[in-house]
């Protein structure tokens, strides 16, 4: 009994100084039931190279952010809960070692540990979460983002084939993950499980898909007697384009190669520390 009101409080001091470390910006993460299982840093790979991100894992969400002031503060936290996130192990390439792939509802991006092991503790240990969390009763499974395709895995547009150069710029189709030119992506549409209201950049051929999409269901909703639609599509190409802050962060990161910053990695990061499980229990 004594231990486990020793590590509720230690838990309590654990959570706050996660909340703390991401200043008045972040969310608010002390909940009841919520028990921080483990913390530490793996490389995420953005559109235009990989960045060094904190995590956090909970027994219900996964916390992550930038890395500022050496390591002493984040800022732009993003909050996934467990549910809503797919995970696929990947094997090694030349470039890439200790990989996985994560999806969820908004955005996919893959992420590369220091180590196999620790790679495989991160998987197991939110595989675990997810376990506890679908025994208690889960939510419907939902759609997952498509994984952007590595601005540096195409030179030319993956829909008209033009080469791309300094004032024919890379873009990224947020419904087929295809790196196109901004002439082959001047549509916007909205994509629900992204984001329920904004229109986000798409290029013509899923723009096409979408509307196709679109006039059937409303032919269905008409049948049925009601005139509401579960996409919006845009054509306007002067119609706000959305990212998060954190995508905007990354599209002014330049391109790294992912076997430098693997072996610098390997050796400056503190590995993924874990915490009591067995005083974790499902949320009711």
């Amino acid at each position: 009994m004594e231990e486990q009101l020793m590590f509720a409080q230690d838990n309590r001091e654990r959570i706050q100084a996660v909340e703390n470390s991401f200043g008045p910006s972040g969310k608010a993460l002390s909940q009841p039931g919520r028990v921080l299982i483990g913390e530490g840093r793996l490389m995420k790979l953005s559109r235009r190279g990989p960045q060094p991100k904190a995590f956090f894992l909970f027994n219900d969400v996964l916390v992550y952010g930038s890395i500022i002031l050496n390591g002493r503060w984040n800022k732009n936290q993003q909050v996934i809960p467990l549910e809503y996130i797919q995970l696929e192990d990947l094997e090694d390439s030349t470039k890439m070692r200790n990989q996985w792939l994560l999806r969820t509802p908004r955005k996919s991006f893959y992420m590369a540990a220091v180590s196999y092991e620790e790679k495989r503790a991160w998987i197991e240990h939110i595989e675990e979460c997810q376990s506890r969390l679908h025994s208690a009763g889960s939510r419907p499974r939902p759609d997952f983002a498509i994984t952007w395709i590595p601005d540096q895995a195409s030179a030319v547009c993956m829909r008209c084939s033009n080469s791309f150069s300094v004032a024919h710029r890379r873009h990224h189709c947020r419904k087929c993950g295809f790196v196109v030119c901004g002439t082959c992506s001047k549509k916007r549409a909205v994509i629900k499980h992204i984001h329920p209201t904004k229109f986000l950049r798409v290029c013509n051929m899923c723009h096409s898909s979408l509307s196709t999409t679109k006039h059937r269901a409303e032919m269905k909703e008409e049948s049925r007697g009601r005139g509401s639609s579960t996409d919006k599509i845009c054509s306007d190409e002067d119609e706000v384009d959305w990212c998060s802050e954190e995508e905007e962060a990354e599209e002014q990161l330049e391109a790294h190669d992912p076997r430098r910053w693997m072996d610098s990695l390997m050796e400056t990061w503190s590995t993924y520390v874990y915490l009591k499980p067995e005083h974790v229990k499902p949320l009711t």
